[in-house]
């Protein structure tokens, strides 16, 4: 593990350990307020990532370790009297989030902006149409058991796209009417996985699939 790599795995730790303390312990009287500002935050992991040097430590170090932290902080841990984190929403979301972070981290090291496209999409998008669509959600649509709103499918879109623009800007990744382009069509991907996935599978649907589709659609970027 290079020096890097230890600076990035202890930006990671640190910056979650201080979401974790915010959204538990200031926040604890608000639960799904709570739980979604550690959903959204999560996500600006994305902008660590470039410290990160070994493919198998931004992964399996940096990333992996959640899987099981999240778990345990899950409703199902097999360990009781730890902290709910995931009590508000579905018991797993977290743990699928953490599932995604790794899958994408490891298989796209090389690229850590499309890494970026389907984590922002995830953790901005989907938290902002939780919230905002809860609050302003009019007209609701149901597929499977999950009810969903037209305004909250809106917000999830016009939440994401400026989040991928940005992600290609951090990396300094060219902007071209072709990329925007497919950016748009990413940003509305996600937002319809987001409408037709059921029971917080979502954190698993939405970040892969966004993050694949870009892949497949400009393999050379």
């Amino acid at each position: 593990m290079v020096t890097d790599d230890i600076l990035g795995v202890s930006f990671v730790y640190i910056y979650v350990a201080l979401l974790l303390v915010v959204t538990e312990k200031v926040l604890k009287r608000y639960p799904v307020i709570s739980r979604k500002i550690l959903h959204i935050m999560v996500g600006n992991i994305v902008f660590i990532l470039p410290l990160f040097q070994t493919r198998e430590v931004m992964a399996f170090v940096a990333a992996a370790p959640f899987i099981v932290l999240t778990f345990l902080i899950s409703p199902y841990s097999p360990i009781k009297g730890l902290s709910k984190a995931s009590q508000a929403g579905h018991g797993l979301g977290l743990v699928y989030y953490a599932i995604s972070w790794t899958i994408l981290a490891y298989l796209f090291f090389d690229r850590m902006w499309i890494v970026g496209v389907g984590i922002l999409a995830m953790s901005y998008g989907d938290g902002f149409a939780s919230i905002l669509g809860a609050r302003f959600g009019k007209h609701t649509y149901q597929v499977f058991h999950d009810k969903k709103s037209i305004e909250g499918s809106t917000i999830m879109f016009l939440t994401t796209l400026p989040l991928l623009v940005i992600n290609f800007l951090f990396y300094s990744k060219p902007l071209t009417v072709y990329i925007i382009t497919v950016l748009i069509f990413v940003s509305l991907l996600a937002t319809v996985v987001e409408g037709l996935t059921p029971k917080g599978l979502d954190n698993l649907t939405v970040p892969l699939l966004a993050s694949f589709a870009f892949w497949c659609i400009v393999p050379g970027i």
